[in-house]
C-alpha cells in the first residue's frame, strides 16, 4: 500500500527502545531476514531490510522491540545512530501524522463511514498517544479478506438477561493479522441482501490483547451483541450480528482489516488510562485491561480507572472475571439502570460519585480518557465531566480541546 502524494516521502521505522531491552537476543535470533544486529551496547535494527512482518514482537520479554517512528525515507536513523542510543529519540513533527497514511486512504467506504459516526463526539479521529505501538491498517481488504477459524464461542450474558451477548474466537492460522487494542476489524457475512448484492462488512471492535486471546497465539477475541430490535424498540434481525453470534467451532469467517490507528493505549511507563463503557462497548477496554494485567509483574502502567454501565449486573459482559481483579490493579465502578427495587443509576452517576478522582485524572497529562459504548451514553458523560470541572473551578469546554491537542481524549459511540 502506497502512502498518500503529501506523505510520499513517509516512512515508519522499526527501532529497540536501549532502555528496557535486556539484550537476550531472542529478536535477532527470530528475525526471519537478519534485519537485527547488535553491539556490546545496543541491539539495533537495519531500516533497508526490516519488512515489518512482527515475527519479532510476540516473544521479546520486555517490550522493547515494539519501537517506532516516522522517518523520512531519505534519512531514517542511521545504525551508527542507534548503536550510541541510551534512550529512543523523541518524537518529532513527522510522529504526530496519522500512523496510517500507509493504506488510510484506501479504507472501505462502509469503513469510512462508520469511523465518522463513531468519532463525531470528539469532532473527528484523534491523533493516537503518543507512546502508542505502531498500528497496521487495511491489510485484508473486501475484495481479498483473508479466512479465520472460530475456535471458541460463549454466551456471556445470563441465559435469561435481554442482551445475548457472545464472546467469540478468531484464529488466523499462520497467515499474519496483527492488532492493538484499540482497533477494530470488519467481519463479511455470507449471502446477499434483498437486492442480490453481496452483505457490506460490519465492524467488531478486538477484546483481546496484542498478542493474541491465547498469549502468544494468532488470535483474537470480539465482544458481539445480537442484534434483535433496532434503537427504537422495533424488532429487526441484525444479518452481521446474528450470523456471528451463530458461528460454531470450526467454521470459517471472512474477515478484513484491521481498522483503526487513534484510539490506541498508551505504552510509556506511568501511564493511567479511565475507561467508560456500556455493554460491548467494554471489547476494547478489555483488551487494554488484559494488556496490563499480563504485564503486572513489570509495574510499568500507571493507574487503570473504570466506568461499566448495564441494565443489571447479569447482562454486564465479563462481569465475573473483572470481580476477581485485585482492586490494586483497577478501580471498577459499576453503574445498573434496572435492578428491581433500585434507583436507576448510570456511567455518569458513577463518574460523578467519583469526582475529585475523576478530575485528577483529567488534569494528569499522563492519564488517557476512553468513552465507548451507544450513543446515548456520550452526552451524560461530558455533562457529567463539565460539572466536575465546574466545581473545582475549571471550564470543560476549554480542557476538552486541551486534551485532543495532547491526543489523551477519545470517543467511539455507535
Amino acid at each position: 500500500m502506497n502512502a498518500p502524494a503529501e506523505h510520499a516521502n513517509l516512512a515508519r521505522q522499526h527501532l529497540i527502545d536501549p532502555e528496557i531491552c535486556i539484550r537476550c537476543n531472542t529478536c535477532e535470533e527470530i528475525c526471519p531476514v537478519d534485519a537485527i544486529t547488535h553491539d556490546s551496547r545496543n541491539y539495533v535494527v537495519k531500516f533497508e531490510t526490516c519488512n515489518g512482518c512482527l515475527a519479532c514482537i510476540s516473544p521479546c520479554p520486555t517490550g522493547a522491540i515494539d519501537s517506532w517512528r516516522n522517518v523520512d525515507k531519505a534519512a531514517p536513523h542511521s545504525l551508527a545512530d542507534q548503536y550510541s542510543w541510551d534512550y529512543l529519540p523523541d518524537t518529532t513533527e513527522l510522529d504526530q501524522l496519522e500512523a496510517t497514511v500507509m493504506g488510510a486512504a484506501e479504507l472501505p467506504a462502509e469503513v469510512q463511514q462508520i469511523t465518522e459516526v463513531a468519532t463525531a463526539g470528539q469532532g473527528g479521529p484523534a491523533m493516537a498517544p503518543w507512546s502508542a505501538s505502531h498500528p497496521y491498517v487495511n491489510i485484508y481488504s473486501p475484495a481479498a479478506p483473508i479466512t479465520a477459524t472460530v475456535t471458541g464461542n460463549y454466551r456471556l450474558t445470563a441465559e435469561d438477561a435481554s442482551s445475548d451477548i457472545h464472546h467469540i474466537v478468531l484464529d488466523f492460522g499462520t497467515t499474519p493479522f496483527p492488532v492493538l487494542e484499540g482497533q477494530s476489524i470488519g467481519i463479511i457475512p455470507p449471502g446477499t441482501d434483498e437486492k442480490g448484492k453481496p452483505h457490506l462488512l460490519r465492524m467488531y471492535s478486538v477484546a483481546s490483547p496484542r498478542d493474541g486471546e491465547r498469549p502468544h497465539y494468532n488470535n483474537l477475541s470480539l465482544t458481539v451483541k445480537r442484534v434483535v430490535e433496532d434503537h427504537e424498540g422495533n424488532p429487526t434481525r441484525g444479518v452481521a450480528s446474528n450470523y456471528v453470534c451463530d458461528l460454531k467451532k470450526g467454521d470459517k469467517v471472512q474477515v478484513t482489516g484491521p481498522y483503526g490507528a487513534t484510539y490506541l493505549m498508551p505504552n510509556h511507563p506511568g501511564s493511567s488510562i479511565m475507561m467508560i463503557c456500556t455493554g460491548t462497548g467494554s471489547a476494547p477496554m478489555r483488551a487494554m485491561t488484559e494488556r496490563r494485567r499480563r504485564r503486572m509483574d513489570r509495574k510499568e502502567g500507571g493507574e487503570l480507572m473504570l466506568f461499566f454501565g448495564a441494565r443489571a449486573p447479569e447482562e454486564l459482559p465479563y462481569f465475573g472475571p473483572l470481580q476477581k481483579l485485585p482492586k490494586d490493579f483497577i478501580d471498577i465502578n459499576f453503574a445498573f439502570s434496572r435492578v428491581p427495587g433500585e434507583p436507576k443509576r448510570y456511567v455518569q452517576d458513577a463518574i460523578r460519585e467519583r469526582a475529585e478522582k475523576v478530575f485528577a485524572m483529567l488534569q494528569d497529562d499522563n492519564c488517557y480518557i476512553y468513552i465507548c459504548g451507544l450513543k446515548g451514553m456520550e452526552a451524560g458523560v461530558l455533562e457529567a465531566f463539565r460539572d466536575i470541572c465546574r466545581a473545582n473551578g475549571a471550564d470543560w469546554d476549554a480542557l476538552r480541546p486541551q486534551l485532543l491537542a495532547k491526543a489523551r481524549f477519545h470517543v467511539e459511540t455507535y
